[in-house]
């Protein structure tokens, strides 16, 4: 699997860290443990908790973290009921139609073309540099963020803290991007009571939870900090550099849809995202794939429901796999997918 070699900045961070990749992962199992005590008292502020004083030790005691600033930025916090209430009705559990509605359309597609156009050195020097295609990376961006439009108006701490110790079903997570959190701002010297992101506190033009942001933001436009808000640059070049780290194969297909007879497929869809079936395993249910990829590629399979309710299958390959990385959602997906070649198609270098 090609992969892209760190760069300089990333290097440079990395160096900087003063904690090794084993005492962080000691130190988010202590973390996450937390999680793991009894439910709070919903009406009890977030400083008082047992849970969060406890949390607030381990960061004290592994991160050499100002116990007193610590417990101003808890005793501040407001519950976001709203961050809560959006976990719950997230857009990838729509049907595929409708999710694919909100983000294939005319006008994204036109100011994908316009975004193009207005950064068309930077993006050519990502394409170069990583191996990802222009179109994709202007994809992601306009489906997160419809190209810095809805960059999001969450406090970014404050929903961490909600979504960590009052989100029981993803507490660990939250709490492990909470800790992530406070780093990064230590790090990029950010003031973690101003900085504003989605209702899962995803940030910037390409919505990097923070874990994301401190392993795979470069500083793309050589300023000395990577700034995934106002750096377009920044942006472009950090999303190239997260897909081709997880695995991007240049010019490689995504997929493609195949026809499916009746038979005993079924059982194969959705089951994974990450490639595991062969040509095959399909040649034998009647499934016949376009021959856009060697025989001996793996693949996975899926179904997605269209306007009329009928089922259309789609074959999913390494590059599929790797857009779900970004977002764990074969919806998500296939729209970046689709939306990619919608602006391929429509865009021209200049104004005609």
């Amino acid at each position: 699997m090609p992969l892209c070699p760190p760069c300089p900045s990333d290097i440079e961070f990395r160096m900087r860290s003063f904690i090794t990749t084993a005492t962080r992962a000691a130190a988010f199992a202590a973390l996450a443990a937390v999680s793991a005590l009894a439910a709070p008292a919903a009406a009890q502020p977030y400083h008082e908790r047992e849970r969060v004083q406890l949390y607030i030790g381990e960061l004290v005691s592994r991160y050499s973290f100002e116990r007193d600033a610590l417990e101003q930025l808890f005793r501040d916090v407001e519950k976001r009921e709203d961050a809560i209430e959006a976990m719950d009705r997230p857009a990838e559990a729509k049907p595929w139609h409708a999710y694919r509605d909100i983000f294939l359309t005319r006008k994204r597609v036109r100011a994908g073309t316009r975004y193009w156009r207005e950064h068309r050195e930077t993006l050519e020097r990502a394409s170069r540099r990583f191996g990802v295609p222009a179109e994709i990376i202007l994809a992601i961006i306009g489906v997160e963020t419809y190209y810095g439009r809805i960059t999001g108006g969450f406090p970014v701490f404050d929903t961490l803290v909600t979504l960590g110790f009052d989100y029981p079903r993803r507490s660990r997570f939250f709490l492990r991007e909470l800790t992530e959190f406070l780093l990064l701002c230590r790090e990029e010297k950010m003031d973690c009571a101003e900085v504003r992101g989605s209702y899962a506190g995803a940030m910037g033009l390409g919505q990097f939870i923070p874990s994301s942001y401190r392993a795979y933001a470069v500083d793309f436009d050589g300023d000395g900090a990577r700034d995934l808000w106002d750096s377009p640059a920044d942006a472009i070049g950090s999303v190239a550099n997260f897909l081709v780290r997880h695995g991007w194969r240049g010019r490689a297909p995504l997929g493609e849809y195949v026809a499916a007879p009746e038979g005993d497929y079924e059982p194969l869809l959705n089951r994974k995202m990450q490639p595991w079936l062969s040509a095959s395993d399909l040649d034998v249910r009647g499934i016949r794939m376009g021959g856009f990829m060697p025989r001996e590629e793996k693949f996975s399979l899926f179904d997605f429901q269209h306007e009329d309710g009928r089922r259309k299958t789609w074959v999913g390959y390494q590059n599929f796999f790797v857009l779900t990385r970004y977002n764990t959602s074969r919806r998500y997906a296939l729209a970046v997918h689709q939306l990619a070649q919608m602006i391929h198609g429509a865009y021209r270098p200049a104004e005609q």
